[in-house]
């Protein structure tokens, strides 16, 4: 069976088709079709070719989990997302690198700012600037929640906040955040 004879078939499409019968070929014909960017953003941050090439096997095998369990809307960037982080894991996990601000904060970025690599840069610098301009409170918990991957009764602990005042600092943050950085794309 030919890659090609799929070529008209576009990616949410193919993501219906799996959502709809499970066959995981139709997630095999979309990674397939994303194989070389996986591998140029493996390379990227890992710098060692067969690290990157395992790196895009750990990706897709993610990738596989994951979608049985959600679904996504923005396949490619979604799996850029997930390249990129299971790279900087690596990274972090040899000591070669601190985790930064990143789009951990569930896709505003990508949502708000666009998805090409420079909008990706550029949105990520708008989402540091915004995440200053949030109070002390939404700062801390989104903090601890999206880039500390902290749970709710962790935050709780750490913060001394209430279970309900930790989802409601989370929940106004994200939604303050957004509106910050729809802001500062409108200023550009």
């Amino acid at each position: 069976m030919s890659q090609h004879q799929f070529d008209h078939i576009n990616d949410n499409q193919l993501l219906e088709h799996f959502h709809a019968d499970k066959d995981n070929r139709w997630l095999g014909i979309l990674l397939q079709r994303y194989t070389l960017l996986l591998l140029g953003v493996c390379m990227k941050y890992l710098k060692n070719e067969d690290e990157a090439k395992d790196a895009v096997q750990q990706v897709f095998l993610k990738a596989i989990t994951e979608l049985q369990k959600y679904k996504v809307d923005y396949f490619k960037s979604w799996l850029y997302t997930v390249a990129k982080n299971h790279c900087l894991m690596k990274l972090r996990d040899k000591g070669k690198y601190s985790i930064e601000l990143n789009e951990k904060v569930n896709g505003i970025a990508e949502e708000t700012m666009g998805t090409s690599i420079f909008e990706k840069d550029k949105a990520l610098n708008a989402m540091e600037m915004a995440l200053e301009q949030l109070n002390d409170d939404q700062k801390q918990c989104v903090t601890l929640f999206y880039l500390k991957k902290k749970s709710y009764q962790e935050i709780t602990e750490q913060t001394g906040y209430t279970l309900l005042q930790v989802k409601s600092h989370i929940q106004n943050g994200k939604r303050n955040l957004k509106i910050l950085m729809l802001q500062m794309q409108k200023n550009e």
